[in-house]
């Protein structure tokens, strides 16, 4: 099972978060940030930086609770696709005093934190040119440096504000897991992500296709508890594939381990890692 390796063109294509009240949450992706409604069913909402891709997708839960210390979602990271974009929706976020847990140069990108409305993690960041990108051991080199915010701010221009770049998609979720061996079993060795950066030493590692620095980072910092039932958070999220050949060796692979596979309507398989979270493989270039 060792030599698969998922396509370079493989992405992320949406999370689906879990909200108390979706109102609020529309008031912070759509009014604040500036993601465009696509789509609306029942209690689920679709929303897109460019107004036909999906993105986020919003489900309200109005008797859920916050997530606790326990394994399931980390953050969201939300990419913009350069530095003046990343500016802007930081500059409007500022000018509504929204509160960030934290800024970061991560050497590949620079990156803001902040938890929406619900206590969900997000990261807003940029990559920087891959050609800027250093390897040592095959392993794509990463820091948590400081990162000038002022400076950052700076630099958003003053024309009025419209909406988030159209660029922007989503470019890697980091998740709680139990162990990280286990977790580089099921990314890695079965589904076919390459181990981008090991940091098992600090409780982390990235894994990623193509060379990207990481579509999927995987933590113990949360702790081994499961995440309680009916909690916020990450409903899904999910793996994009180009081709549909990919898919079936994907779906033939994962029955082959034993891991139960659920057929969508429109072709997707939807499996779960191996502390539950859902993971929808989708091909759609």
């Amino acid at each position: 099972m060792n030599d698969f390796r998922l396509p370079a063109q493989t992405h992320i294509g949406y999370a689906h978060l879990n909200t108390a009240n979706l109102a609020r949450s529309l008031s912070f992706y759509a009014d604040k940030m500036g993601f465009q409604q696509i789509g609306h069913d029942g209690d689920t909402v679709t929303l897109s930086a460019d107004g036909h891709t999906p993105h986020i997708l919003l489900t309200e839960q109005p008797t859920w609770k916050p997530k606790p210390r326990s394994t399931g979602l980390y953050h969201v990271a939300i990419r913009l696709p350069n530095r003046e974009s990343l500016a802007r929706v930081f500059k409007r976020l500022v000018s509504f005093s929204y509160p960030f847990g934290g800024f970061s140069d991560h050497l590949v990108s620079e990156a803001l934190y902040l938890n929406d409305p619900d206590g969900n993690g997000l990261e807003l960041y940029c990559d920087r040119p891959r050609d800027e990108w250093q390897y040592v051991d095959g392993q794509v080199q990463m820091s948590l440096g400081a990162l000038d915010v002022d400076k950052l701010l700076r630099e958003a221009d003053d024309t009025p504000w419209t909406a988030i770049d159209p660029a922007t998609d989503i470019g890697h979720v980091h998740l709680h897991i139990a162990d990280l061996q286990q977790a580089k079993a099921f990314y890695a060795d079965l589904l076919g992500f390459e181990l981008s950066v090991d940091w098992t030493g600090q409780g982390v590692i990235f894994v990623a296709a193509g060379g990207y620095h990481h579509h999927i980072g995987l933590n113990i910092w949360g702790g081994q508890q499961p995440q309680p039932p009916e909690t916020l958070g990450l409903r899904s999220f999910s793996i994009n594939v180009p081709d549909a050949d990919t898919l079936n060796q994907l779906c033939e692979r994962l029955h082959a381990a034993a891991v139960k596979v659920e057929k969508q309507v429109d072709d997707s398989l939807l499996v779960h890692d191996p502390v539950g979270n859902a993971v929808m493989l989708v091909n759609k270039k």
